[in-house]
């Protein structure tokens, strides 16, 4: 799930004295050469940010402020607030840090301290708020190019199940984004995703009202789940072989030149794939 918006100056990185810092019991990952950890200190968190920016600036080209480009860091306040999962090649000393894969995640407790959840600009999502377990809120997913392969993508998602494991998450949600600015050219996802994985309403999160683009766009009896799977970004379709669901209702943002959606996941899968292999691992 990616997360998206305008790109401004970076908060100081601090936290209050009495907040678990980033990682607290929380132990690194490694397979194949690369390394999985919470980000702990601010050239960390820079790091992270120089991949965001090289993944959606440069290449997703998305608009940058004056500021952005400067820094050639992808920026914002919740940065502060959020613990960063990193992706590191320590072979790769010609990129920031050697992180080549990146998540920002928010619990609700960190987001209740500190002014909400960031989704709330395109979603509303005040079901959570109320929500009687912990959640956990996942955004600025990105991957650097020569990375973007199984393993990779498996490390993240152990590192992910670790961590919704150690501090006992029930629900992940997030955005999620298909490329362009017009509903029309990927309206096949879009129905897909409503007619065959729209959330129940007691987990329903739905666009704001102004920014509202109803996904219904094609009649039900006209879509080929197939062709939609086989035409749906790669990151969406994992969630939902996790048994993800999508809210109601899709946002453009024109600045990062996507379509977003939103997308909640159950843990449980997440939480049993995890455990099962831990398990083995102990053998």
């Amino acid at each position: 799930m990616r997360h998206i918006e305008t790109a401004g100056k970076a908060e100081p990185l601090a936290r209050p004295d009495n907040e678990a810092t980033p990682g607290d019991g929380f132990l690194s990952l490694a397979q194949g050469g690369l390394e999985a950890r919470l980000a702990s200190s601010r050239d960390d968190v820079e790091a992270a940010q120089a991949l965001r920016y090289r993944v959606f600036y440069e290449e997703m080209k998305a608009t940058p402020s004056a500021e952005t480009a400067a820094l050639r860091r992808d920026a914002d306040a919740f940065d502060a607030v959020c613990d960063h999962l990193l992706v590191i090649d320590p072979a790769r000393r010609d990129l920031p840090g050697g992180v080549v894969g990146t998540y920002r995640l928010l619990r609700r407790c960190q987001a209740r301290a500190h002014g909400g959840f960031y989704s709330a600009a395109e979603f509303r999502i005040g079901h959570f708020e109320d929500y009687p377990d912990e959640v956990l809120e996942l955004g600025r997913s990105c991957v650097e190019r020569d990375y973007r392969n199984r393993p990779t993508m498996q490390l993240l998602w152990r590192a992910i199940a670790a961590y919704v494991f150690h501090h006992d998450i029930a629900v992940m949600f997030g955005c999620a984004s298909l490329p362009g600015t017009d509903p029309e050219a990927v309206d096949l996802q879009l129905s897909y995703l409503y007619y065959y994985h729209l959330a129940p309403p007691a987990l329903r999160p739905r666009a704001i009202e102004d920014r509202f683009v109803d996904m219904r766009m094609l009649p039900r009896k006209a879509i080929d789940p197939r062709a939609a799977l086989a035409a749906m970004p790669p990151l969406i379709k994992g969630y939902l072989r996790l048994g993800g669901f999508v809210g109601d209702g899709a946002v453009v943002d024109h600045q990062f030149n996507t379509i977003d959606v939103s997308i909640i996941v159950k843990t449980d899968l997440v939480t049993e794939k995890y455990v099962r292999h831990y398990e083995r691992e102990r053998r």
